[in-house]
């Protein structure tokens, strides 16, 4: 499967980030946008992978305006939206979309949820040794919400990292690297239970929430995983919404209701799981790059 690398601002060599997502939008809803804004302002050089180009994603009539296909319309907005994060490359791994779990797409020949993980790992490690960043983040073991690509990715990125500094795997090709931290974004569960016990109020399933009403909120909310980096991003809370705003296709995020509310307050701080080096109990960090020279 061919790699498409896009840069986007020159590097300057120094400190790197580099985030494994699955499909456009995963940079600005969740955590990282924020972030990306943040280090990118400090002349950190910031990298994102998108596995896919959301070629499932629902859209209406209008979005697809001067665009021959989904894909091209939302590899368009998920550019926009890198402009405004002011991120410094954007690579496609070049699966389809796979669709929520139990749909038809998840065994498209093409789909990332069908892909050899073999494949992918590769993939993803080549990157870490010609991107060579000292902080890499994808998502947490559930993926955020059990998505089949975010699924995916969270396993053929845990594998990458842990290949991409051994000399043994693929060599001949970029030297190996060995990343120095591995983070996972996660989401304050407590303040997703308080929207999840709001919603009813507003007249809202949380077992049916999103576009198509196939997330279950209560589900997600059930699941708690620790929380050892919070990173500061108020500052960049406007850009960070602009950068959502991109993804039209996907009418952005709520902002009213109960889940208006949770989203402005979570747009605080952003929130980490670290995964590697394994976090000593009580770990509280402001920095991604904390402890490292």
């Amino acid at each position: 499967m061919f790699t498409e690398s896009i840069p986007l601002r020159p590097f300057q060599n120094k400190r790197a980030l580099l985030a494994c997502f699955a499909h456009p939008d995963d940079e600005s809803f969740g955590p990282g946008g924020g972030v990306f804004a943040r280090y990118g302002s400090e002349n950190v050089d910031t990298h994102l992978v998108c596995a896919t180009k959301g070629e499932v994603g629902s859209h209406d009539a209008e979005h697809m305006q001067g665009f021959s296909s989904v894909a091209e319309m939302r590899e368009a907005e998920l550019r926009a939206a890198a402009r405004v994060l002011n991120l410094g490359s954007l690579h496609f791994l070049g699966y389809r979309d796979s669709g929520m779990a139990g749909s038809a797409d998840n065994v498209h020949p093409d789909a990332l949820a069908a892909a050899p993980q073999a494949q992918v790992i590769s993939q993803l490690a080549q990157l870490m040794r010609q991107l060579r960043p000292q902080v890499v983040i994808t998502f947490d073991p559930i993926g955020g919400y059990r998505h089949p690509d975010h699924l995916a990715m969270h396993t053929a990125t845990l594998a990458a990292f842990r290949a991409a500094g051994d000399p043994g795997f693929e060599p001949g090709g970029p030297a190996p690297f060995q990343p120095d931290k591995l983070y996972y974004t996660v989401f304050p569960k407590y303040l997703l239970r308080i929207g999840v016990a709001l919603m009813p109020l507003f007249g809202q399933n949380p077992r049916a929430f999103g576009r198509n009403k196939d997330i279950n909120l209560m589900s997600i909310a059930s699941e708690q995983f620790p929380v050892h980096a919070r990173v500061d991003i108020r500052r960049f809370g406007e850009q960070k919404a602009a950068a959502a705003a991109c993804h039209k296709s996907q009418q952005g995020l709520p902002r009213r209701g109960p889940l208006g509310w949770l989203l402005r307050r979570s747009n605080r701080t952003e929130s980490f799981m670290r995964a590697y080096p394994p976090a000593l109990p009580g770990l509280r960090e402001r920095d991604l790059f904390a402890g490292l020279s």
